[in-house]
């Protein structure tokens, strides 16, 4: 039995009378789309875009970099780590401004940030103001990856909550391939700090776009702010919907959480919310060691490094941005109805077989220079499985799994887990790959997603088309279990 206090485990706290809150599906009404719902999930989608753009670019810009501030494998891996640095901080830092100013200022300070970091990362005159620049630009990378998926999560219908958050993470991909498609066309009319420079674009139309979104109703319901609340689900739901009771159902949880004996960080400690924790901290760490951010950084690195021509390399590295953005579109479309736990299981043998293929093509030098097509393949189809499962799934779980009073948190610990486990990777490639060969650190990957497959057959429930409520109420319950 869960260890809290029996008024957290009654019932009637979490459900209205005579009803089992979480078997109820939500009503037709409330699963509406308006035309407000979709520019606030676009606007969270430019949020996504900038950490795919910025995270994205250094994979083309660093051959650039290396050749202008004369760098060795390790400033590289140091000039690509350092963004993630940025973003460890962010993490932690975006639940704490979440939950003290609201969900939609948050958003509007990170936009700011996005637009000096890539500023000051642009105009860097030598290797180590360039590494600061960018981790500068990764607290706003950060904090975001936190703060949007919960925005987006409490304004979004149950039934289309997953295609809501989710394109956060297409906005990622599409980033991410027009990085590439930078890198990879305008590598002899721009510079790198043009390509880096490009995001302010983008971090600018952020920032004005922002003065106009609503706050979300469940930070707005914790404040006392009922009324302010109201009228701000009322702006993001079709009409004749039932607002009251959507109000009701999270002024109950609010109420229960209100009685919580912790909150915050010290509430993670719970027992009845351990489930959550591993479901969701693993899940963030498997997005990243499952070898996507190897791919992302240094795959022009890793394909020069075979024999592949420089221009080669930056095209292959377009086409990879183009599958992971097709691919993180495809998981939009069927996460709802295909479900998290679902999408993650079939997806991710596929991706373990492409590693181990591409392992053993690099280890007995079966590919490489002139036969360069089966490596290409093989990075293709890797993308094609990782991208359309695990990454998918990887911020929507932590932004739908925690309760309201550890949401902040818990979302701060997701956020820190995936950056933190990005930086391992992304610290680590280059020199895994100079001690034990690119083969044998394609095999190591590999034998990641086989990890990832068997945690999430082993730790991780559904939790498609299910409220958060109504997730909480099965936490509390002791049925959080695949």
């Amino acid at each position: 039995m869960p260890a809290h206090s029996d008024a957290l485990r009654r019932p009637e706290d979490f459900r209205a009378p005579g009803e089992r809150a979480r078997a109820q599906p939500p009503s037709r009404a409330a699963g509406g789309f308006t035309a407000y719902l979709v520019f606030v999930v676009g606007v969270g989608a430019i949020a996504g875009f900038l950490y795919g753009y910025d995270t994205g670019i250094i994979s083309g810009a660093l051959l650039s970099i290396r050749e202008e501030f004369g760098l060795g494998h390790r400033m590289q891996e140091m000039t690509a780590a350092s963004i993630l640095v940025g973003a460890i901080g962010g993490a932690l830092a975006g639940g704490w401004l979440t939950e003290r100013v609201g969900r939609r200022w948050t958003v509007t300070t990170l936009a700011v940030v996005y637009v000096l970091g890539a500023l000051a990362s642009s105009l860097a005159p030598n290797a180590w103001l360039l590494i600061g620049a960018r981790v500068i630009l990764g607290l706003a990378v950060g904090a975001s990856s936190q703060a949007v998926p919960v925005y987006v999560a409490e304004l979004a219908p149950a039934a289309h909550r997953g295609r809501c958050v989710t394109m956060f993470n297409v906005a990622i991909g599409l980033g991410i391939l027009s990085a590439n498609l930078v890198a990879s066309e305008f590598r002899e009319a721009w510079s790198w700090r043009w390509m880096i420079g490009a995001a302010i674009l983008p971090a600018a139309l952020l920032c004005a776009a922002t003065t106009f979104l609503p706050e979300s109703p469940r930070w707005l319901v914790g404040r006392n702010r009922t009324d302010a609340a109201r009228q701000q689900l009322a702006r993001v739901r079709p009409e004749g919907a039932d607002i009251d009771a959507e109000i009701g159902e999270i002024e109950r949880v609010v109420e229960a959480e209100r009685s919580a004996p912790v909150r915050g960080w010290r509430g993670l400690r719970q027992s009845w919310l351990r489930p959550a924790v591993v479901a969701a901290l693993g899940i963030a760490a498997f997005t990243q060691i499952t070898g996507i951010e190897m791919m992302i950084y240094y795959a022009p690195t890793l394909l020069t490094g075979v024999g592949i021509d420089h221009a080669t390399a930056l095209r292959s590295t377009l086409w990879l941005g183009l599958v992971y953005a097709v691919m993180t579109a495809v998981g939009l479309a069927v996460v709802d109805r295909v479900g998290r736990r679902s999408l993650s299981l079939w997806m991710l043998p596929g991706a373990a077989v492409s590693l181990f293929v591409l392992g053993g093509l690099l280890f007995f030098e079966l590919a490489g220079g002139e036969r360069a097509w089966p490596v290409l393949v093989c990075l293709l189809a890797y993308m094609f499985f990782n991208a359309g499962g695990i990454q998918v799934v990887g911020w929507l779980t932590g932004s739908e799994m925690y309760p309201l009073s550890v949401r902040a948190a818990g979302t701060s610990a997701q956020a820190t887990m995936v950056w933190g486990s990005n930086l391992v990777v992304t610290a680590s490639a280059l020199t895994l790959v100079h001690s034990l060969g690119t083969g044998a650190t394609m095999a190591l990957y590999g034998l990641m997603n086989v990890f990832a497959f068997l945690f999430v057959l082993r730790f991780v429930p559904e939790t498609a088309g299910r409220s958060l409520e109504q997730i909480e109420h099965s936490l509390r319950d002791g049925t959080f279990r695949p």
